[in-house]
């Protein structure tokens, strides 16, 4: 009888949960559009606007803040809780009873209402859209420790050999908590360069992130990044300022954490972010009803999604995890790791081979995913206790590759962040053959820097080299041959050839090269042009 009643007293506490409904509201208009447009400062930081400027990305009607009246108005609607906004959807995440909150259609601020619940909406789920190397003197050596592995496995420590170690570059970490960061030893260097810049907690909407609200997640991703212990243990990007955002609830799996991520991804745009490093992913919930399915895995059916798309449109350069899902009947790369313009990060062991449990990328996807991956097996992290340890998945293989790609973007500050993607792509290991396990490989970021110098340096006119991928014969094509010359450097900067090019068609013998990635740079007294060169 006591078993029967507990089974009734489940279930009847389980149609009471979905009784409650959660949707996005999404609003006709905000107030005082031309004046905020025209005086930005009134609604972004100087930092936002510099790097809006840099990459040229126009400040528009998305970045003015959502209409705190329609918000004050919403709250004061019957059955209404307001749970989190989003200027750039200039929605409102709600949750209520279906009644109460369809009822708010008849408000004559209000444009559209989307339930999580796809069954709930008129015609399915639906969001619309808004049309929218010169080398420099060597001055760091670090002894990584229990991360030399990983570091080395993507030739970040070349990088880091040249100082460039995050400095200048500010990374917000979207994540579930970050218990003790504040205090513990692994983040004094953090702390005493003035690097540790603020937090929020929208789960709670509280400014203390350090407490135990959440979990310890989110520190262990933070050392991948920021965590330095002398000869222990070495973070990718040590020297970079990071804004530290609880947006993920362990409690429960519920669609209003699309809507925390999408709030603090919004802030870390007006604060003026270069990266977001999210070690997040969102597939299904607690009622089922609110669940994705894979094929929906499509780069722009999920909230989160198309919010990472508008933060990767703003400028800022979103690295996510791939997810932990390719041993279980889910396999894809979640949300929001399926928007194209997401670098999605799988994982790989210590030996550079497929971690089984990484998500796999899937033909209902728009783009090659993963992108990239990198160390998330037995991957050295530091826990809330200050103890190094290890962890396993895709959470840390992520921030690993947010790391390296601030030190790239130190050391490259006018790259775009679609060049800067597609040199760490083309640096790749397997960049001529990807795949759905791997998507492009491990990057090498040593080679990257040196692909980037060709966009930095001046073109010739009617220049060609082919074939590339090249077996035994390089063809090289010039419209002049005044003091031409030519250099052909392995991935470790050392030089290979070195010759006059005395023709307007140079014949290579390559035959000698073995297989794998060459720099070649080619000279003359009015410029330099560099190309990556694939020995297949």
């Amino acid at each position: 009888m006591k078993k029967e009643l507990l089974i009734l007293l489940l279930v009847f506490s389980q149609v009471v949960v979905y009784a409650q409904q959660d949707a996005w509201v999404y609003l006709t208009d905000k107030e005082d559009v031309a004046f905020s447009i025209s005086n930005p400062i009134t609604i972004l930081t100087q930092q936002s606007i510099n790097r809006k400027n840099s990459q040229g990305i126009p400040i528009d009607e998305r970045d003015v803040p959502v209409t705190e009246t329609y918000i004050s108005l919403l709250k004061n609607q019957t059955g209404i809780t307001v749970l989190a906004k989003s200027k750039w959807f200039n929605a409102v995440h709600v949750r209520g009873s279906e009644t109460d909150i369809s009822s708010l259609e008849a408000l004559s601020f209000v444009d559209r209402i989307d339930f999580a619940d796809q069954t709930l909406n008129r015609s399915g789920r639906t969001f619309s859209q808004h049309n929218k190397f010169e080398q420099v003197e060597a001055r760091i050596e670090f002894n990584y420790g229990t991360t030399q592995n990983q570091i080395e496995m993507i030739q970040l420590d070349d990088l880091h050999f040249l100082d460039f170690t995050g400095e200048g570059i500010i990374i917000a970490v979207l994540d579930s908590g970050f218990p003790n960061v504040n205090t513990m030893s692994s983040f004094q260097r953090l702390r005493s360069n003035n690097d540790l810049l603020n937090g929020y907690d929208f789960v709670s909407r509280s400014q203390n992130v350090y407490g135990f609200a959440g979990s310890n997640h989110g520190t262990k991703v933070l050392s991948d990044m920021a965590g330095f212990v002398q000869d222990q243990f070495v973070g990718t990007a040590p020297d970079a300022s990071y804004y530290l955002f609880r947006t993920e609830d362990v409690t429960s799996e519920n669609p209003v954490e699309e809507s925390y991520w999408v709030e603090a991804a919004e802030r870390a745009d007006s604060l003026g972010v270069h990266i977001i490093n999210s070690s997040l992913g969102y597939t299904v919930y607690d009622n089922p009803d609110y669940s994705y399915t894979p094929s929906q895995m499509d780069g722009q059916t999920a909230y989160i999604t198309k919010g990472a798309t508008i933060a990767s449109e703003k400028g800022i350069l979103v690295v996510n995890s791939a997810g932990n899902s390719g041993n279980n009947a889910w396999q894809t790369v979640g949300a929001p790791a399926d928007a194209s313009s997401v670098l999605t990060i799988g994982g790989v062991d210590s030996n550079g081979d497929y971690a089984s449990f990484s998500s796999q990328g899937s033909l209902s996807q728009p783009s090659l995913k993963p992108d990239i991956v990198a160390r998330a097996v037995n991957t050295f992290v530091i826990d809330q206790t200050d103890t190094i340890t290890t962890n396993n998945g895709t959470s840390f293989s992520s921030p690993i590759m947010a790391g390296a790609v601030a030190c790239l973007k130190q050391a490259l500050p006018n790259i775009s962040n679609e060049q800067l993607k597609q040199f760490i792509r083309m640096s790749s290991s397997q960049y001529n053959t990807p795949d759905t396990l791997l998507g492009y490989g491990i990057p090498n970021m040593q080679l990257a820097l040196a692909i980037s110098l060709s966009v930095q340096e001046t073109a010739f006119d009617e220049l060609k080299i082919f074939p590339n991928p090249v077996a035994d014969e390089l063809h090289i094509q010039l419209s002049s041959t005044d003091n031409c010359s030519l250099l052909l450097f392995d991935t470790l900067g050392k030089v290979i050839l070195k010759k006059a090019l005395n023709q307007t068609h140079e014949i290579i013998n390559t035959s000698f090269l073995t297989l794998g990635v060459y720099i070649l740079k080619i000279t003359s007294p009015s410029g330099s042009k560099t190309f990556k060169l694939v020995k297949s």
